[in-house]
């Protein structure tokens, strides 16, 4: 199921994978803020039924548009149900949640522990080796989680619990990754990504139309409106449709360390856009855990599943 890639030669970067990778650096960074917005003014079940089949449905229409096989197997069928669950989702109402109590920027650096935790699982679940370079990644981005933490700790208000909803939707993300990783799909990298959001999706339309009221969509405004649609057409389609492009074009390793940016960008949009504080933990946090996920990424990325 993974996308092709190209062979680990000492050939050019292709033009069209440097755009790509500059877009969605920048596009992926600005979600978080996006997100902001928009919990803002919808109630995070409304916002993530919204967005995720939005998304979902647009990515199993671009699936069917290209022709790609769509049909689960029969005997995968129970497994992308439990693997959406935690993929979609705990990762989508977690980190819904969690941006009601924390900033945008520190939430973006919280969450790229991501690559961290399906590394441990992977090497629980999938046997793979967990060598020294491994093991510095792992104490870097806990070190850089602690600082997280531990400035929440020291204010006032709900901040620690923000934290942490963002800590466990990274947790739920790398049970995903290493869920998806461990099985042949046998359909199209496109139509599973839409077949996730489509199951995973379930459990939040359910509660979401047994147990919230009508939502108030008078309270979105146009900048709402517009990060609402950021967030399904920009961050869940384009840009998840444009990584799987740069792994084509790309060895897979090379391909995830372009991702590393994204925090940066996410901490520096959401100070701009935001108003938020940037200060000495912030920073020491994102360079812990950009060095962490370095160390986990600058191999080939064996330990950690592209999205597929």
């Amino acid at each position: 199921m993974a996308a092709a890639s190209t062979s680990e030669t000492g050939a050019a970067v292709p033009r069209l994978a440097l755009i790509l990778i500059a877009a969605i650096s920048i596009l992926w960074g600005l979600n978080w803020p996006a997100m902001k917005f928009v919990v803002g003014e919808l109630d995070p079940w409304t916002f993530r039924v919204f967005s995720v089949y939005g998304a979902g449905l647009t990515l199993l229409l671009i699936a069917r548009l290209t022709r790609e096989p769509m049909a689960v197997p029969r005997g995968l069928r129970g497994r992308l149900a439990l693997i959406s669950f935690f993929a979609i989702t705990c990762w989508h109402m977690l980190t819904a949640y969690g941006l009601g109590f924390v900033g945008g920027g520190r939430a973006a650096i919280v969450a790229f522990t991501m690559p961290v935790w399906a590394m441990l699982l992977s090497v629980a679940f999938l046997g793979e080796r967990l060598d020294l370079r491994r093991v510095l990644a792992l104490a870097c981005g806990m070190g850089g989680i602690g600082f997280l933490v531990g400035s929440d700790f020291y204010t006032l208000g709900s901040s620690p619990v923000g934290t942490f909803l963002i800590l466990a939707a990274a947790m739920c993300w790398g049970i995903g990754t290493v869920g998806v990783k461990a099985f042949d799909w046998r359909i199209g990298a496109i139509a599973l990504s839409g077949w996730m959001m489509v199951i995973g999706g379930l459990p939040i339309l359910v509660f979401w139309l047994v147990t919230v009221a009508p939502p108030d969509l008078s309270r979105l405004d146009g900048t709402g409106l517009l990060a609402l649609g950021y967030v399904i057409f920009v961050a869940l389609v384009f840009c998840f449709t444009a990584f799987l492009r740069i792994v084509t074009l790309l060895p897979a390793g090379i391909a995830a360390i372009s991702t590393l940016v994204i925090p940066v960008v996410g901490v520096i949009s959401s100070a701009i856009l935001l108003g938020e504080t940037v200060g000495t933990g912030e920073i020491t946090a994102l360079v812990l855990v950009l060095f962490a996920l370095a160390l986990v990424l600058l191999r080939p990325a064996r330990s950690v599943a592209s999205p597929k």
